[in-house]
């Protein structure tokens, strides 16, 4: 499932013009200052001004349009993600992201549109890029629990068992009652013993074949030497047989 967690709105007030007691040209002009700085506002500028606190107030006023426009971005890819539509769900959460980048308050909007973004490609079948997503949302919040939980399963869908075996395992960390890590861990603890076997049958044969290429130019192999164990020791040595 995807996340549906959504920013709350803050509503914050646009600066207010001082009023002025002088005369209607004054006033005219005021109202003219007015306009410019809404004009700028609209197309994303910040206006120079001698007073802190109104720039202050204006950035403050742009990062939340800004998050307003992530988060609409990020619901309108869930519902995208409801109708099966997962490259279209992908394009929104990536442009919530964009929009949202440079606001510190944004952090858990872009983590949630990352495991979002894991979410959609684990339906397609892209488990490399489900681990990315995973990972990126983890760097924003290390205690996202459904992000752990979908980069082990798609460790698990590519065989890396002892990655999703870690993942999990922080799971427990962070949840020690929950029951799907400690199923899971349990069912690929075997697999990934299993795996570890393989791929030392598959080293010491490698090794093999090459020991066997450099002894063959002296008529020899790796099968004309034994391996003994000394009892005592527990040591080996190296035995020569034709």
């Amino acid at each position: 499932m995807i996340d549906r967690e959504e920013n709350e709105d803050r509503n914050s007030k646009a600066p207010t013009a001082e009023s002025s007691s002088s005369s209607s040209s004054s006033s005219s002009s005021e109202d003219d200052g007015d306009s410019f700085h809404e004009q700028q506002l609209e197309q994303g500028v910040i206006p120079t001004s001698d007073s802190a606190e109104d720039a202050s107030n204006i950035e403050e006023e742009l990062m939340q349009k800004a998050l307003v426009q992530a988060n609409e971005a990020k619901v309108e890819g869930n519902k995208l993600f409801v109708d099966g539509k997962f490259e279209e769900a992908l394009f929104q959460y990536e442009l919530a992201l964009q929009v949202a980048s440079d606001i510190p308050s944004s952090v858990e909007i872009r983590s949630v549109c990352h495991a979002n973004r894991a979410v959609c490609f684990m339906k397609l079948g892209k488990y490399e890029n489900t681990i990315k997503e995973c990972t990126k949302a983890l760097e924003l919040n290390p205690v996202y629990l459904k992000a752990l939980v979908r980069r082990a399963e798609a460790h698990e869908k590519l065989e890396h068992f002892e990655e999703a075996i870690a993942d999990m395992k922080k799971t427990l960390d962070i949840d020690p009652s929950h029951d799907q890590a400690r199923k899971t861990i349990r069912q690929l603890e075997p697999l990934a013993a299993e795996k570890r076997e393989k791929m030392k049958e598959e080293m010491i044969t490698k090794l093999k074949e090459m020991g066997n290429s450099i002894l063959g130019h002296w008529g020899m192999s790796i099968d004309n030497f034994k391996a003994v164990k000394d009892p005592n020791t527990g040591s080996y040595s190296l035995s020569f047989q034709r």
